[in-house]
């Protein structure tokens, strides 16, 4: 009788264990968006979020791909660029933005019609673009260390901030004066003071490099930092500038998105890989998921209004150029 009753008890306990749920995926992949003809190397991206457009440099290229959400579709793709790598969209007055490695240059469309309106020069390799719609300014990283300040109706030149060397990825406080920025080949971190354009210090990586992709938590005061040598997510203090944390990812990490609503970090990595790092208590986080997605395939970009993360693929042997859209699973 005692066996019986152990033997039953066990099926209970076996029952119980296969009929548990697991935890949905944080991504779902929901749509890919070919990009026929597109070649090379594919580099950032902006949204429209009102008119539904996705805007995706296509370096390799020299074009700049627009594609219509609702429709799923690309609907065109604008030429006459020299290596477009960073791009910003302005919705009032409407405005597209076009960062060309090649010669330094910063192409401002309309918007609406991407008619041409003016050409604005930096010294050499404009890289990334952040847009600010409350207070009107357009900033673009360039050359051996600064950030171009633009009036992002008319595209006149504000003044630039100079720093140690080439910016990469950099984060605007919505609801402060500084901005942080990459600076991988001094490995650190450039904190500026964007209202008197200046720089205000800068806090060294000590053991991690080839820092390129940031997103920041501001009212967290957290600033998660991506590097590729070694392979890791840091979480720094915004105040300090102390490590909170450091998280080992997926090979090549480029871009870097943090969703408060779920406490989650998005890292796409060219080694084929989105990886999905959770928040837990202050500065503590570790990586919960991993999306397997194509080589190669690690500039993004993710739009909290839309619950959607796009992800650009290269053309790459029988892998043919899209975009792949996933839904974030909250």
């Amino acid at each position: 009788m005692r066996r019986l009753l152990v033997i039953a008890l066990l099926g209970v306990l076996v029952s119980g264990a296969g009929s548990s749920e697991q935890p949905a995926a944080p991504l779902r992949l929901i749509q890919a968006i070919p990009l026929d003809g597109v070649e090379g190397r594919i580099d950032h991206m902006d949204v429209d979020p009102q008119g539904q457009r996705l805007f995706i440099a296509a370096l390799g290229n020299g074009t700049v791909e627009v594609l219509d959400l609702r429709a799923g579709r690309r609907v065109q793709s604008l030429r006459g660029f020299h290596e477009p790598q960073g791009l910003g969209f302005v919705a009032s007055p409407s405005r597209l933005f076009v960062a060309n490695g090649g010669d330094g240059t910063c192409d401002m469309l309309d918007g609406a019609t991407f008619a041409h309106l003016r050409t604005l020069r930096f010294s050499e390799d404009a890289d990334n673009i952040r847009c600010d719609a409350s207070t009107g300014r357009t900033y673009v990283g360039y050359g051996s260390g600064a950030l171009g300040v633009l009036d992002a109706a008319s595209g006149d030149s504000l003044g630039s901030i100079p720093f140690s060397a080439h910016p990469e990825a950099f984060q605007l406080e919505a609801n402060g004066p500084r901005a942080f920025v990459n600076i991988p080949d001094a490995g650190e971190v450039a904190v500026l003071d964007l209202k008197k354009a200046r720089l205000l210090t800068t806090w060294k990586l000590a053991g991690y490099g080839a820092n390129y992709p940031m997103a920041l938590d501001e009212p967290g005061h957290r600033l998660f930092i991506g590097c590729r040598r070694p392979a890791t997510v840091l979480v720094l203090d915004t105040g300090s500038g102390q490590r909170l944390s450091a998280v080992p990812i997926d090979g090549d990490p480029d871009d870097l998105f943090y969703d408060s609503a779920t406490r989650q970090l998005f890292v796409s990595c060219g080694a084929g890989f989105i990886d999905v790092l959770r928040t837990a208590a202050y500065g503590q986080f570790t990586k919960v998921a991993q999306t397997v997605t194509a080589p190669g395939a690690r500039t993004a970009l993710y739009v909290p209004t839309l619950r959607r993360l796009f992800l650009a693929v290269p053309h790459h042997g029988s892998q043919r150029a899209e975009t792949r859209v996933y839904e974030a699973v909250r």
